[in-house]
């Protein structure tokens, strides 16, 4: 099918650094755009300030985005955005390992569940799962505490949901690079805009686009 002429979107962690960059661009493209954010103020102020809409998600909260997805009827384009990043040993009591794959694995499969009746309905549908270097086996699986171990996760969810998926749905996971975010540091050298540009360009993938794939500045990149 057609790419709908002005495809609904959501953007996790939309409210700041590459997400806002992500649902700013799309926004540009012609997309109608929902802002998630936990943080209530910031995500509206955000979603004010683009022209957007907003919801509020916890991705440690089901319940908070089952009502998004529930009151929107499933949107067309997902953008697994949001992530959690802390500097703490596996081995530790203190671990974030739970956390780290609730926010960047369980969460990212459940919003996809219940965006697919929408997506079976309209047979074209779009997923984005911001990944990073650091979730890549070919280069070690580096990054501090549950990070990298999540994002892996995140990366085999990319490489197998393809045969699950309805037709029409692609789904790529993506490596922004080293952006200067909150999350980044000021030290980070592209901007958020440079690290969305690759997120977007797959958010709106032609039907010959490819799925199940790795990308970094828009060329596959090693698992």
């Amino acid at each position: 099918m057609p790419r709908p002429l002005h495809p609904t979107a959501l953007v996790t962690g939309g409210n700041r650094g590459i997400g806002r960059a992500i649902a700013a661009g799309l926004i540009a493209k012609g997309c109608n755009v929902t802002v998630g954010s936990r943080d209530e103020a910031d995500g509206r102020q955000t979603a004010q300030s683009l022209g957007a809409n907003y919801a509020k998600l916890d991705l440690l909260d089901p319940d908070t985005y089952f009502d998004a997805c529930t009151r929107a009827g499933g949107f067309d384009i997902l953008i697994n955005n949001a992530g959690s990043l802390h500097h703490t040993s596996l081995l530790s009591k203190d671990s974030d390992f739970t956390t780290a794959m609730e926010v960047m694995v369980n969460a990212p499969l459940d919003l996809i569940r219940l965006c697919t009746p929408h997506w079976r309905d309209t047979q074209w549908g779009r997923i984005v799962n911001l990944s990073s270097g650091w979730g890549s086996h070919a280069q070690g699986l580096g990054g501090p505490g549950a990070y990298g171990v999540a994002k892996a996760a995140l990366n085999a969810l990319t490489h197998a949901l393809p045969r699950d998926l309805p037709q029409g749905v692609k789904i790529n996971a993506c490596d922004p690079g080293w952006v200067n975010t909150r999350m980044g540091g000021a030290s980070a050298p592209l901007t958020p805009e440079e690290g969305a540009d690759t997120p977007i360009w797959l958010a709106l993938l032609p039907e010959d686009g490819p799925t199940g794939g790795f990308y970094r500045r828009r060329q596959p990149a090693a698992w």
